[in-house]
């Protein structure tokens, strides 16, 4: 039923650090490219990051770029969003997804998992 799960949200202290874990259940993503979205209360579900398929390219919003870094794990077929010097704005449920193509909208994306909750207090 699930394909993707999310798994080490959790409560972090501003300032701290996070990783947060993707794993393909029932099927393999090899050929996808795969992205972190984060959706806060109230708020739009937005872009955070991608990594293409094979992992030579990666893409970040401005909003996390240079604090959190995304990577695929071949072997595994798991990708990680390494989230550093985190911020109460980073507060939201993180949901990792599969794209054919790749992009920064969630109507590129297939497949979802079912998020995991990250709060950053301050």
């Amino acid at each position: 039923q699930v394909q993707l799960v999310e798994s080490g949200g959790r409560l972090v202290q501003a300032g701290g650090s996070l990783r947060l874990s993707c794993a393909p259940s029932g099927r393999t993503f090899i050929s996808y490219g795969m992205g972190w979205f984060r959706q806060a209360p109230g708020k739009e579900r937005e872009f955070v990051a991608s990594i293409s398929w094979n992992g030579g390219s990666t893409y970040y919003a401005d909003s996390v770029k240079g604090r959190f870094t995304i990577s695929k794990d071949g072997a595994q077929n798991t990708v990680y969003l390494q989230m550093n010097s985190l911020s109460p704005e980073d507060t939201a449920v993180y949901y990792c997804a599969a794209s054919l193509g790749g992009g920064t909208s969630p109507w590129q994306y297939d497949y979802w998992g079912q998020g995991t909750q990250v709060t950053v207090s301050s």
